[in-house]
This record gives C-alpha cells, sequence and structure tokens, in this order.
C-alpha cells in the first residue's frame, strides 16, 4: 500500500494535469436498517467550483456529506477525494485526507464554553503543533478578519447571534487551508438579512481561496446565488443536475413541484 506521502504526490499530480476531479462520488449506496437512503448517488466537484445538493427534509443529503468526510461508511459504491477512493483507507490515512476539508456544521457546532478566538484557534492546536503560538494566534485573526468578527474575539458563542456563529464557524472550516468546503445548511435558521449575508461571504471565500465545495440546503434562492450547479435528490437518487435555469426548464414534475414551492 502506498505511504501517505506517496498518495499525496499522487493526488497532487492528478489535480493538477485535470484528470481526475476533486470530489467524486460514483453509484453511492446507503442505509440504515430498512430504511435506504441514498440509492446510487454519482456527482463530480472540481476546483474552484460549487455544488448545491437539494432536496426534502429526510433525503440524505448531509448523509451524503458524512459519507463524504468519511463520518460514515457506504454500503457501496465510492468516493475519491483527489482520485483516491476514501472508502478502504486506514484512519491515518483518512485523517490526512480529513485534514484538507472545511466542514460547516449545521448549526455552527462552537464549543461553548470557549471563545470565538479559541475555537477558530482549536484545529491548529490538535494538527498544526508546529506552527507557534503567535503564528496560530496571527492566523486566527486574518481567517475573522476574513468573515467580519475580528472585532469578537473574547466573546462566547452564546453572545452572538446565529449568523455570527455561522461566520465563525466558516472561519474554524478554514484554519487548516483546505481545499474542500463543506456547508450543511449554511443558512438555516437565520432571518433573510443575515442569510444573504452569510451567502455573500461563502462567494467571497470561494473567490478567495478556489475550493471545492458542496452545499446542502433546501434553500433554493441559496443555492441559486451561491452554486454554480445544483443537484436535486428524491428518494436517494439524482432527479436532476445542471444549472438553475437548466432546472426550470425541467419537465419532471418533481422538479417543478420542488421550484415552484421552494
Amino acid at each position: 500500500m502506498d505511504t501517505i506521502d506517496q498518495i499525496a504526490m499522487k493526488l497532487d499530480e492528478a489535480e493538477k494535469s485535470g484528470s481526475a476531479p476533486t470530489i467524486a462520488v460514483e453509484d453511492l449506496h446507503k442505509s440504515f436498517g430498512a430504511q435506504k437512503v441514498l440509492n446510487g448517488i454519482s456527482l463530480c466537484v472540481r476546483r474552484g467550483e460549487t455544488l448545491a445538493v437539494l432536496g426534502r427534509s429526510g433525503t440524505g443529503k448531509s448523509v451524503l456529506l458524512r459519507l463524504i468526510i468519511g463520518l460514515e461508511k457506504a454500503d457501496s459504491g465510492s468516493v475519491r477525494i483527489h482520485g483516491q477512493d476514501i472508502t478502504g483507507l486506514s484512519l491515518d490515512q483518512l485523517g490526512e485526507i480529513r485534514m484538507k476539508m472545511g466542514f460547516l456544521f449545521q448549526h455552527a457546532a462552537l464549543y461553548d464554553s470557549l471563545t470565538v478566538e479559541q475555537n477558530v484557534m482549536f484545529p491548529l492546536q490538535h494538527h498544526k503543533k508546529e506552527m507557534s503560538t503567535s503564528d496560530q494566534s496571527n492566523l486566527v485573526r486574518q481567517l475573522l478578519a476574513e468573515v467580519g468578527m475580528e472585532s469578537h474575539l473574547e466573546k462566547l458563542p452564546s453572545d452572538i447571534s446565529g449568523g455570527m456563529q455561522k461566520r465563525v464557524g466558516l472561519a474554524r472550516a478554514l484554519a487548516l487551508e483546505p481545499d474542500i468546503l463543506l456547508l450543511d445548511e449554511p443558512t438555516a435558521g437565520l432571518d433573510p438579512i443575515s442569510a444573504g449575508e452569510i451567502d455573500d461571504l461563502i462567494l467571497k471565500l470561494q473567490e478567495e481561496h478556489h475550493m471545492a465545495s458542496i452545499v446542502v440546503t433546501h434553500d433554493l434562492h441559496s443555492a441559486k446565488a451561491i452554486a454554480d450547479r445544483l443537484a436535486l435528490l428524491n428518494e436517494g437518487t439524482v432527479v436532476i443536475e445542471g444549472s438553475f435555469e437548466e432546472l426550470q426548464k425541467s419537465d419532471i414534475e418533481f422538479v417543478r413541484q420542488f421550484l415552484g414551492h421552494s
């Protein structure tokens, strides 16, 4: 089996040559007991591209993200990151690949007892121990400035709004300089103005960091604003994939219903 360094070299070569998408999901199946959640999902995302995965609640959108990051195991199919199938990797190899992924949880998932600064510092303290404390602090302040939260360093999560918590979550997701960003319902629970600010921030971060991004959402307005392509799920399969304009032109009844009620 290749060493982590050999794998990394192969992934870099594949990415530079354009021969492999950054994220490639092929014929992915996942069930929980008798409940079939994903039934043959195939998707891919390239560097600098944002894919929005849409669907009604309970259609497996968040499960898809958990499979991509390796928090769940697929029943069958493959998840390739930079051309490397992660389904058979050891925990060490998987951990190495995960360090290049940023993940924003649906409810930001900040540590209640840590300040804003300490929350963003957390991944650096655990995975970048070679960095000096001053370098870590400088990077954290830079990241918080990027998301407009540099004046809230000492506040606890309970002291800031839901939209601000999402901003801090985004800063933390970027701490390890990922080339993949996975966002689970980034605008859920936010008022329209705050949701629009998060959409604008995601667009800004994508332009600056040029990541391969997947956004899981039921917010069609947000998906239209931030995504290059949209994939609509129903009953564990991709019903349609394409631009918002292509979805609008679809004569598939479920697509028309979803667009009409979203």
